[in-house]
């Protein structure tokens, strides 16, 4: 016997009675979903300066001081190059002034009883300035300080240096009609053979039957969906028919903005919000191939590439490391400025997590990453770290910090004097 009925009959006369009880007061309507990927108006910054009673606890941190070390080091090399200094000052932060954070911080991880007990809490109070993201905007007005934390990685796939057999999916150099702007690199053109600038090929068009770039192939894999996350990802290692790897890295791309499949497709029904990740995109898109024209043609946005050993890098040119580089919106947040995240952070493939605190270093630009709301966690390289990030979408704070200006004079030239943490 069906007894749905008795069980809806039963809870509408519950909630009726409730409703009399109460006054009869109608159910409020949702709060407003907030829209991490909203952009910020023109001239915005991401960041807000804020007092120390603000300050999180940096005491209690998950960190893997050798790997963070390296990241600051790798900010160095970016800094010491000429053209880093276009992109400065952010807000009050001079180029002078990045550096001197960079020299200071490396100074304290070279300090390890700096570090104990309520060490990093002291030393980051004594000798610098914190700055918070303001995050997505509020729905009701002003913002909420909160930014959506998701993952990224460098995926390992088979390829082959010409095409044959099962490798027949290519990626593509970078053409030589492909025009840049040298002080945005996210604005580009395709030049006509009489001179005029145009749109580029979209992603549809270049992969699409008439095949605009045939010639300029890099290398052939065996999926397209393979192919597909190397142009999201930006890097990839991929190992050749002979065994050798072949480390291939971001040339340029094609302009337009990057647009997510995946909410799309959950917007369709398709799939769920919980159920969002490559490995579930992958799975639907080998049970369903047809769907791909569609969905991936959906993300205008290519990228191109050419042969990079040393890397993975990022946006900055320099590599990035595990779990302390990030992405953000680089029109909105500081290049090379060490970042402190308070976010959860998955453990396992299965999606387990634990909540992280540490610093990480700003060193990428993601092809998603278009708001203050958002912020992309480099996870590491192959398929283990491809699963990780894949279950990686969670809510939580970002912080910058900077030196104090009056504390700069002391790492201005070697070799700097210790930093201050008091006992």
């Amino acid at each position: 016997m069906n007894f749905a009925w008795m069980r809806n009959s039963a809870a509408t006369t519950l909630i009726l009675s409730f409703a009399i009880l109460s006054g009869c007061k109608t159910q409020q309507p949702p709060a407003p979903a907030i829209n991490f990927n909203q952009e910020l108006p023109a001239g915005q910054m991401a960041l807000r300066k804020i007092s120390p009673g603000e300050y999180p606890d940096f005491s209690h941190q998950i960190r893997d001081l050798a790997a963070l070390r390296q990241s600051v080091q790798n900010n160095l090399a970016y800094l010491n190059a000429p053209s880093s200094r276009q992109f400065y000052p952010y807000l009050d932060i001079s180029h002078e002034r990045a550096v001197a954070t960079q020299q200071a911080l490396l100074k304290l991880l070279d300090t390890p009883q700096a570090l104990s007990g309520g060490g990093w809490n002291r030393a980051i109070a004594d000798n610098f300035e914190v700055y918070k993201s303001i995050g997505a905007p509020n729905p009701t007005g002003g913002y909420t300080g909160r930014v959506l934390f998701t993952g990224y990685f460098t995926p390992i796939y088979d390829a082959s240096l010409t095409r044959q057999g099962p490798y027949q999916y290519p990626l593509y150099k970078r053409p030589a009609d492909l025009v840049t702007d040298p002080a945005n690199p996210e604005i580009a053109q395709r030049k006509t053979p009489d001179g005029q600038l145009v749109p580029y090929y979209t992603r549809s068009e270049i992969e699409g039957p008439d095949h605009p770039l045939a010639g300029q192939e890099l290398v052939w894999l065996k999926s397209r969906w393979e192919t597909y996350v190397i142009t999201v990802q930006g890097s990839a290692r991929l190992r050749l028919t002979d065994g050798k790897i072949y480390e291939i890295g971001y040339a340029g791309l094609n302009g337009y903005p990057y647009t997510s499949p995946g909410q799309q497709m959950i917007a369709d029904g398709v799939i769920r919000k919980d159920q969002l990740s490559n490995k579930t995109l992958q799975s639907y898109f080998q049970s369903h191939p047809q769907a791909m024209d569609h969905y991936l043609s959906l993300n205008r946005r290519y990228v191109f590439f050419t042969e990079r050993t040393g890397g993975p890098f990022g946006a900055l040119n320099v590599p990035v490391t595990p779990f302390a580089s990030i992405a953000t919106d680089k029109a909105v947040y500081p290049r090379a400025m060490p970042a402190f995240l308070s976010v959860p952070v998955p453990i396992n493939e299965l999606g387990q997590t634990q909540l992280f605190k540490g610093f990480m270093m700003d060193q990428d630009r993601g092809g998603a990453i278009r708001a203050a709301g958002r912020c992309d966690i480099y996870m590491g390289v192959g398929e283990q770290a491809g699963r990780i990030a894949g279950h990686q979408l969670h809510e939580g704070e970002l912080y910058y910090i900077a030196i104090r200006p009056d504390r700069m004079d002391q790492f201005a030239s070697p070799p700097p004097v210790a930093l201050r943490a008091s006992k």
